[in-house]
Formats: structure tokens, C-alpha cells, sequence
């Protein structure tokens, strides 16, 4: 995991875990949830399904220790957030949030809206970036472009590809984002996405060259440490 990624989700976490309350000492589960939201994102992005659904499991029941559902609603939010990023995105999207929705606040379900492809009634809630992304109308490839995080990015493009504005600009800049973190699991999916289009536009040379990217990314992962 990058040190931006890292900090800036720990941040996230940081915000979304911790209420209004920010004075010390920092309680145990709040610590504990992070740290594992963090390991279970970063064991996701790298196809260690293993080890990502430990640290859910980890990461909720510490949430689950302050009987708030609300809390619990935001911290499905990281976890769909990196799936939609890499786009698994068979509906419900989000499923674990929508059966906490009663319980969010509003800026929860704005986002939960976003990132599945739904009208957002209240734009202004959303963070900063993703505001950008969805005011640009029909290109919003330079506002996808200016999302420093590489998550916050490829969370965007997958909200774009669930809203049916994901255009060949910003599949490719997805496929970059993951391919210079290194982040197997959405690399491969948004590989194999371009795939579909060139095959659907008949470019046989622009899908035998993707595929040879796929094999690539497949055969780093039966090199793989099997933990």
C-alpha cells in the first residue's frame, strides 16, 4: 500500500469511525476498526480474499462493540467503495449498507447513491472530489484526472461506469491508476472491461494486446506468497 493511499483512507477511516469526537485517549475499537478497515481494503486491492474477509470480520466487530449502526453503515461504505472501484458491481451494490441505510446520515447515503450509479439528490454532500466528478457532465475526464488519491480515482471511475459515463478515457486512466499501485484485484477487472470494448468495436489488435496485459497480471499471481 502507497503512503498517499494509506494516509489519505486512514484519514477517511479516521473521520468516518471517529463521530465528533476527537479528544484523547483514542478508544480501543476505534483504533482497532481502523487498523483492520485498513489491512482489509489493502488485502482486497491485492486479491488476498483470505485475509480481507478476516479483517472485515475484525473491523465490524469492533464497530459493532458501540451498538451504533450508523457507524457500521459508514464503514460498509470504505468496504463497497473499493468494490466498486473494482467493479464488482453485480447488484444490490452495496448491499450491507442499504441494510443500515435507516441509520446513516444523510452524507452516507448520498455516497452509497453515488457509488451505485444513482441520482444524487444532494450533491453537496458528497467529498469534494467526487463532486467534481459528477458536475462535468459529459467529460469528466480532467475532474477524473485531478483526483490526486488513487483510490478516490478509481472509486470515481467505477461510480462513472455504474452511471453509464465511463467513456474510453477513463476505463484507460482507471487501468493506469491500478496498474501503478500495483492493485491486482480492480487491474484486472478494468483489463478485461477494455477487453469487452475492443472486441464490441472489432479492434483485434487492441484486445490481443489487453489480453496480453491479463496474462501478465495472472501469472504474477501464481508467483504469489500463498498467505
Amino acid at each position: 500500500m502507497t503512503p498517499v493511499f494509506r494516509t489519505a483512507l486512514a484519514a477517511a477511516l479516521a473521520a468516518a469511525l471517529a463521530a465528533c469526537a476527537s479528544h484523547p485517549p483514542v478508544p480501543g475499537w476505534q483504533l482497532n476498526a481502523q487498523g483492520a478497515a485498513l489491512r482489509a481494503t489493502e488485502a482486497y486491492l491485492a486479491g488476498q480474499q483470505r485475509v480481507e474477509q478476516l479483517e472485515w470480520a475484525r473491523a465490524r466487530a469492533e464497530v459493532a462493540r458501540t451498538g451504533r449502526p450508523g457507524l457500521l453503515a459508514r464503514l460498509e461504505l470504505v468496504r463497497c467503495a473499493a468494490q466498486v472501484a473494482s467493479l464488482a458491481l453485480q447488484p444490490p451494490v452495496c448491499e450491507r449498507f442499504e441494510a443500515l441505510r435507516a441509520d446513516a446520515d444523510a452524507p452516507e447515503r448520498a455516497y452509497a447513491d453515488y457509488l451505485a450509479g444513482h441520482p444524487v439528490l444532494q450533491a453537496a454532500l458528497l467529498p469534494e472530489a467526487h463532486r467534481a466528478v459528477l458536475a462535468a457532465g459529459s467529460d469528466p475526464g480532467p475532474a477524473l484526472a485531478g483526483i490526486a488519491d488513487p483510490l478516490a480515482r478509481l472509486v470515481a471511475a467505477g461510480a462513472l461506469l455504474q452511471a453509464g459515463r465511463a467513456g474510453p478515457a477513463t476505463m484507460d486512466q482507471a487501468i493506469e491508476t491500478a496498474s501503478a499501485q500495483g492493485w491486482r484485484r480492480p487491474l484486472l477487472a478494468w483489463l478485461l472491461a477494455a477487453v469487452r470494448r475492443a472486441e464490441q468495436a472489432g479492434d483485434v489488435q487492441e484486445a490481443a494486446r489487453l489480453r496480453r496485459r491479463v496474462a501478465v497480471v495472472e501469472g504474477a499471481d501464481l508467483a504469489a506468497d500463498p498467505r
